[in-house]
């Protein structure tokens, strides 16, 4: 099991600040760079292509060095066409390895994702090596609780709890996100930090959350990129991260780097499957499985570099040449290196 590496951002995924996250990532990702963004957070506003999209136009451009092939999911409400159930909208999913998912409202991200087969397929590419990048709601849908931020500062709500898309739990961990963390909107006269709620009404809202629920509090602008291989957390952008827990708060700033342990003990599933959906995992490795045998060589290309390799021990340059030239024609390209001869899909 390769699990992939989770980013998180306050706000500004489109920012100068944003985009440094995404290169630093999709600079670790090997060619071909394939990107999946998802609609669902703004799912529920009618020109929620168009928020999508600008994350698209961003990426494209931000990412152009790369070569990235880009796609939209609109996977924005079940029981309609554009359901996050339906397969033929997914597709581009099951081999993208970089996933994003940013601005909308969290609770409605939860309630069209949660038990869905775009978010098993989500959690499966992740568990397969897949980097998730979410920013703003989507970074609070995908905690243990999700922060009821419209239905309280738009609605008036009384403060209460929502439960989250839980990501972490996979991983025997309670954590939950908060963006926004230092917002000052409001100026002077309104408390607007703690993504709008302001500290009050936050506070209030986390004595409702079970003791042990580990709380990342993101800065705007700023962003905290989490490597399971490694074990560890870097904060990037322009301020800090804040780590909550029951009795304690602790402020890494940016460049920072801690223990992945300061957000609970990590604890892979016995099984990589488990826990998710049989007809999400079946989509997602047969998908990896076809993906492994278009790139692999052709038995005719291997056994034109097994000649080459002969030729040029008994520096019959002219034949490696002509060999050379033979596995072009055939879509290949030979890389010759001090480790010997490697062939590289053109």
């Amino acid at each position: 099991m390769t699990t992939g590496r989770i980013a998180f951002l306050g706000s500004g995924e489109t920012s100068l600040a944003g985009g440094r996250i995404f290169e630093s990532l999709a600079r670790l990702i090997p060619d071909p760079l394939r990107v999946a963004v998802m609609e669902t957070t703004a799912g529920f506003e009618l020109n929620s292509f168009q928020v999508a999209g600008r994350v698209a136009d961003f990426l494209q451009t931000r990412l152009q060095n790369y070569k990235p092939t880009i796609d939209v999911i609109p996977a924005r409400k079940q029981g309609t066409e554009f359901s996050p159930d339906n397969p033929e909208i997914l597709k581009p999913l099951l081999t993208a390895n970089i996933i994003f998912m940013g601005p909308g409202s969290p609770s409605y991200a939860v309630r069209q994702l949660k038990g869905t087969l775009a978010w098993d397929i989500i959690r499966a590419r992740h568990r397969l090596g897949a980097t998730l990048i979410f920013a703003s709601a989507a970074t609070i849908s995908v905690g243990a609780w999700a922060l009821p931020v419209y239905e309280v500062y738009k609605v008036g709500e009384d403060i209460h709890t929502k439960l989250g898309l839980n990501l972490f739990a996979d991983y025997g961990m309670d954590v939950s996100f908060v963006p926004h963390w230092n917002n000052a909107e409001g100026g002077i006269d309104l408390d607007t930090s703690r993504c709008f709620f302001g500290i009050e009404r936050f506070d209030q809202w986390r004595k409702l959350l079970p003791a042990e629920n580990i709380l990342v509090g993101l800065d705007e602008h700023s962003g905290i990129i989490v490597d399971f291989e490694t074990a560890t957390c870097e904060v990037s952008g322009v301020s800090s991260v804040s780590i909550l827990k029951q009795n304690s708060m602790e402020i890494h700033p940016a460049g920072a780097k801690f223990s992945l342990s300061e957000l609970g003990q990590f604890n892979p599933p016995p099984s990589i499957e488990q826990g998710l959906r049989p007809d999400a995992w079946e989509m997602v490795t047969r998908a990896a499985n076809m993906e492994a045998e278009e790139d692999a060589p052709p038995a005719e290309a291997l056994e034109l570099i097994e000649k080459r390799k002969d030729a040029r021990t008994r520096k019959d340059f002219a034949e490696s040449d002509r060999l050379r030239d033979e596995i072009s024609a055939l879509g290949w390209t030979v890389q010759d290196s001090k480790e010997g001869q490697k062939l590289v899909k053109k």
